[in-house]
Formats: structure tokens, C-alpha cells, sequence
């Protein structure tokens, strides 16, 4: 599909992400000595050349640093590990919030402001989120509190995971008429939330949505799309819609509700949860409800060419879900482990009720399709913190990188339909930066028990590394990421089994030759910051290899010839947009049977990766995925 607003976007490629720091690896503890400067016209000769033939104004617009960058010196300020804690204990006498356009502005510069006719333009078709929606219902604190440094700290990195601010910085001024009050200034500035979708091959075949992820400066995110194919037997007009109330008034809760017409899903649900956002948060949980009849698909084995084949069939079912938490402060640790972490006790009950199932469902066949209704409680520790970081995932913006650890124990039973079962499993993550760089680690293990032997059983690691940002000289930065995911799936159901093909394996392709109730994959990226902006984009060529292995039970998994998957490509975002990154893509695949050309080129929009907390929520079966 040829999504229309994108394509117009990704012909405006190409971004500056220009950083300066001492020596040729930049410490992970030392990020505040990185600088990110506007480019000048000897950055590139695509930047000199351009500068002789476009008039000024257009080129400052097109080649400028639109992010973090201050009027003076062009750096951007220092990431502290928490410039609040001088003010501790102090009292609130007034908040002010700042909150500012999409171009030309900056919460590192207050007084930055739009200096040309092009950003000026383009923020009148924006409404900002008005100042009274942050202070009402993304504000941790209000006035006459007293000032705790991590509070406020939880709160920026709040603000910043809505999706709908480019950056956030709270500043705390003290009151010069009184040495116990401060007044404390929040200041935000929007992304473009305004996302155009759409094709077409003609009058009777296309597509058209829009999404609004800042609806009239609410922060409430509205979604609507329709399709239309004149050819299609099935249902020629489908539509798909979504509302997002991102938190009612200071209880943080949030609303959604789901409305999909189309030819392979029907839906119709609603959700209303509260997560725990800090470690202050007493209480969380939720509550959804909804219908669903799905075009599904699963495989059977043809008796002539003894090769699987894929059968479509349709299902219905209704499902209700609810859970509530509770967490505690611990009793021990210092003080910074007792101000970070928690116990937390939950309990979860959900119910699952199909009404078309294909055929019948036994011991043996369509297991996956029985009536549900487990209760699961799960009993956790959790200790988060983070730092702040850039140039990860994101392409200039403040990132949230979580450390600490988490662990947790879930038992229950389901008095299933095929006959009561019950549940164990069990959780445990850590992740830290070391000198050589940032791990994370995540083991699962997870199965049910039933007369007397294990039951979709699934056991599971997942290690996630980053190297320290490298500087390569002339303003060019590198980080280079290593993922390793394991997987052992144990007395599993008909038509289970993971596929590591796609975001879960080999990038870049999707076979159903790549699946297996075990599996092990491998990839290694190394991604390359560049000093190249054009309109906000910022460029950041990339070169990967991926290899994977997977069986079935009974097959060994590391004795037969791995799949491959490497290539080059180059990635472009602007941070200021809510859209996906764009990627460019060239990859060659080796050992993956019926893949045809084993040369792909690809360019899609890629949403971009967000690094796994370490929070407590519901109480899961562990997934096996």
C-alpha cells in the first residue's frame, strides 16, 4: 500500500543529528557533555551548493537545527541526573505552564521562537495543547505541595511518553520573598499531530484516513479511516476508528474505545485502565470489554506434496478482562532502594467465550478455540529508576532509559472448557549501564498444569545490548545494538508456534517457512549518526545481520543450516512529526526456502522501538511469541 501524506514527507529526506563530545566514545555517564549544533553551510556540499541557489530565508528553513539547539552557542543543555534535588522539601507557590508551538521553539531555550514566515505558516495549522489540559491532567503535583525530586523527574518522563510533546523540561525558580517556596515552570512544545493516510489505483479501489493525536489541543488521540473496493465480493466499504482520552482530570486514567468494519476483522471495545506510573502510585488496573469476529488462518498438511498449507476460516467471540493492584513500600535497602521500590499484589479475571469456532473443539484439535475464564494473582517486586540519554532509538529527542530490576510470581486456575487447569509462572528482568554499554535481561517461565502433566508450556530470554555512543569524527556518531532471543515452547496446542520471520527475527521478510515451536535468533546492528538535515529529517545510515534457527519437537534445534538475513539501509525522521521513522532498505537472505528473489529492496514506515520497564501490571500468561 502507498500511504499518500508519507510518501509526500519521504521526499523531504535527509536530517542533521550533529553531536560533540570529548574523546571517541562518549561515556554514557557523562551525556552532559554533548553538544547537538545547527549545520552551517560547510557541513556537506549538498549544504554548499544549496545555500548558492536558495534564497536565504527557505535555506535556513530547510538545513537548520530544528531541535534542542539555543540561540547561543547552539548546545544543548545539560542532561542532569535530577537538577531538582536542591529544592527539596521546599513548598509550591505557583505553577506556570509554558506550553509551545511545534517549529521554531525550544524547551532548552525559552526565548527561541519562530524566525521565518515558513515556521510561522506551519504553526497555524496546528493547535497547541492548551496550557490548562497539562496543568489539569498530566501534572503529578499541584500548588502548595511540597517539592520531591523524583516526583518531578517521573513527571517529565510522563509528559514525554504521551506522544504528543517533542520534549518537556520543568524548572523550579526559588521565590524571592521566601526562602522555603520556589515556583515551578513546566515547559512543553508539541510534535505535528496532524497524520494524513491514504491510496489509491483508481476511482473504485482507495483509501483515506486521518489521524489526530492531539484532537483540538485535548491531548486526546482520534483516528478514522475508510476503504473502498468496488471488486471486492466479501464488503466493498470498510472503516476503522479509534478514541483516546490519555487521562481524566489528575486520576490518570485512561479511556479508549475501537470501532474496526472491515473485510478480515469486525470490533467493537472498550478499555479504561490506570498503570503504575511511579513508584507513588498506590492502586492500578482495568477494565475492557469486547467483541470480536476475525478471518483467521491455520496450518494443515497436504497428503500429496506432505507441505503445509494455509486455511482461512472465521471467529467470534466476546471478551471481558479486569485486574486491579496494589503496591508496598519495602522495609529495607537504603534509601534509594526504598524510595524506588515496590511490592505489588494483583489480581486479574478474564473471560474468553467463542461462538464460531470452524469445527469442533477436543483434547486434540482446536484447542486454542475452548471457552476461558482464568483467575490469575501474582505477587512482584519491582525497583525502576532511569537516566536520561540520547541518540538510542530516538534521532535528537531526550530518551527515558529504565534500570533496575523486576520479578515476579503469577498463579491461578482456569476452569476451562476441555477441564480445570492451573497456572504457574514466573518473571525476572534487570537491566543496568556498565562501561561497556546498556544489557538488559528478561527470563520467563510459564505453564499450565492439568492431571498431572504441563500444558502450553513456554520458557524464554530475551537480552537487549547497546554499546556507548562512539564519536567517528566530523561530527558523525555511532551505537551498535546486539538482541538475542531464545525461545522453547513444551507440550503447546495445535497451531501454536513462533515465526521469526519480520520484527521477530529476520528483518525484512515474512514466511511461513520460519516457524517452530523452538527457536533461537541473533541480530546485530550498528546504526550511524550523520550530519545531514533537510527540513527536520535526520539521517541515520544503518548496516545489519540477522540468523535464526527454529524447530518443531523431536527436531534438534542448532544442527541444521541457520536462516540469514543481512543488509544496508538508511533511516529518516523528524522528531518534531508524530509519523513513523522511514527506512530504506536493501537486504540478501540465505537458507529460507520459497522466498523467492533472495535481493529485497523495501521502504516502509517503521515505529520506532521503545526500551522495556520494569513496572508491574496484570497478571499475564506468559506469552509465547
Amino acid at each position: 500500500m502507498i500511504y499518500c501524506g508519507k510518501n509526500i514527507l519521504s521526499t523531504l529526506i535527509f536530517s542533521l543529528i550533529l553531536l560533540e563530545a570529548v574523546g571517541q566514545r562518549v561515556p554514557l555517564d557523562s551525556i552532559s557533555k554533548i553538544r547537538i549544533d545547527a549545520p552551517t553551510a560547510k557541513d556537506t556540499a549538498f549544504g554548499i551548493k544549496a545555500k548558492k541557489v536558495v534564497p536565504k530565508t527557505i535555506y535556513n528553513f530547510l538545513f537548520r537545527d530544528i531541535y534542542n539547539s539555543t540561540t547561543s552557542g547552539n548546545t544543548i543543555s545539560e542532561i542532569e541526573e535530577n537538577p531538582h534535588k536542591v529544592f527539596e522539601g521546599r513548598w509550591i507557590r505557583k505553577i506556570y505552564v509554558h506550553s509551545a508551538d511545534v517549529f521554531g521553539y525550544s524547551v532548552y531555550d525559552t526565548l527561541r521562537g519562530p524566525d521565518n514566515w515558513l515556521d510561522r505558516t506551519g504553526n497555524r495549522f496546528h493547535r497547541s495543547t492548551r496550557e490548562w489540559v497539562i496543568r489539569d491532567n498530566f501534572l503529578f503535583f499541584e500548588e502548595g505541595d511540597l517539592i520531591e525530586p523524583e516526583k518531578i523527574k517521573d513527571n517529565e518522563r510522563y509528559l514525554r511518553q504521551q506522544g504528543i510533546f517533542h520534549d518537556v523540561r520543568i524548572v523550579i525558580i526559588p521565590y524571592k520573598n521566601a526562602k522555603d517556596a520556589v515556583e515551578v515552570h513546566v515547559y512543553t512544545q508539541d510534535v505535528w499531530s496532524l497524520l494524513p493516510d491514504g491510496s489509491a489505483s483508481g476511482l473504485n479501489n482507495f483509501s483515506i484516513g486521518l489521524e489526530q493525536r492531539n484532537f483540538q489541543g485535548l491531548g486526546h488521540s482520534l483516528k478514522n479511516s475508510i476503504a473502498y473496493n468496488a471488486n471486492e465480493p466479501r464488503q466493498r466499504l470498510e472503516y476503522s476508528g479509534r478514541y483516546i482520552i490519555p487521562s481524566y482530570r489528575k486520576t490518570f486514567i485512561t479511556g479508549q474505545g475501537i470501532l474496526n468494519l472491515q473485510r478480515d476483522q469486525k470490533q467493537l471495545g472498550f478499555k479504561v485502565f490506570r498503570p503504575f506510573l511511579t513508584p507513588e502510585m498506590k492502586y492500578a488496573g482495568s477494565i475492557e470489554a469486547g467483541y470480536n469476529d476475525l478471518r483467521l488462518f491455520e496450518f494443515t498438511t497436504d497428503t500429496l506434496t506432505g507441505r503445509s498449507v494455509r486455511n482461512y476460516f472465521w471467529s467470534q467471540y466476546v471478551l471481558f478482562d479486569a485486574w486491579v493492584g496494589r503496591s508496598f513500600k519495602i522495609f529495607f535497602g537504603n534509601d534509594q532502594l526504598r524510595e524506588r521500590a515496590r511490592f505489588v499484589v494483583a489480581l486479574r479475571h478474564s473471560r474468553q467465550t467463542f461462538y464460531n469456532r470452524g469445527k469442533a473443539v477436543t483434547d486434540s484439535t482446536n484447542q486454542l478455540f475452548q471457552n476461558t475464564r482464568p483467575t490469575l494473582f501474582s505477587f512482584g517486586f519491582s525497583n525502576r529508576r532511569y537516566k536520561r540519554d540520547l541518540l538510542i532509538y530516538g534521532f535528537g529527542r531526550t530518551e527515558d532509559v529504565p534500570l533496575g530490576e523486576m520479578a515476579a510470581f503469577i498463579y491461578g486456575s482456569d476452569p476451562a472448557e476441555l477441564g480445570t487447569r492451573k497456572y504457574v509462572g514466573l518473571k525476572f528482568s534487570k537491566a543496568r549501564y556498565m562501561k561497556a554499554g546498556y544489557l538488559y535481561s528478561l527470563v520467563n517461565l510459564g505453564t499450565y498444569f492439568k492431571g498431572g502433566t504441563t500444558e502450553q508450556g513456554v520458557f524464554s530470554t530475551e537480552n537487549n545490548y547497546f554499546t556507548p555512543l562512539h564519536n567517528l569524527g566530523q561530527r558523525w556518531y555511532a551505537r551498535h545494538f546486539l538482541n538475542v532471543k531464545f525461545g522453547w515452547g513444551f507440550n503447546r496446542f495445535q497451531n501454536e508456534y513462533f515465526n521469526i520471520s519480520g520484527n521477530e527475527g529476520i528483518q525484512g521478510i515474512s514466511s511461513d517457512e520460519l516457524r517452530g515451536t523452538r527457536k533461537l535468533v541473533v541480530g546485530v546492528e550498528s546504526v550511524f549518526f550523520s550530519p545531514i538535515n533537510f527540513l527536520g529529517f535526520r539521517m541515520a545510515p544503518f548496516v545489519f545481520s540477522n540468523l535464526g534457527w527454529t524447530s518443531f519437537k523431536g527436531e534438534p534445534l542448532l544442527t541444521t543450516r541457520p536462516f540469514h538475513g543481512y543488509g544496508i539501509g538508511f533511516r529518516f525522521r523528524n522528531e518534531n512529526l508524530t509519523f513513523n521513522t522511514f527506512q530504506v532498505r536493501l537486504s540478501i537472505y540465505s537458507g529460507i526456502p520459497d522466498i523467492g528473489q533472495p535481493f529485497r529492496a523495501g521502504f516502509e514506515g517503521v515505529t520506532p522501538l521503545r526500551l522495556k520497564d520494569f513496572d508491574i501490571s496484570a497478571p499475564e500468561i506468559i506469552p509465547f511469541r
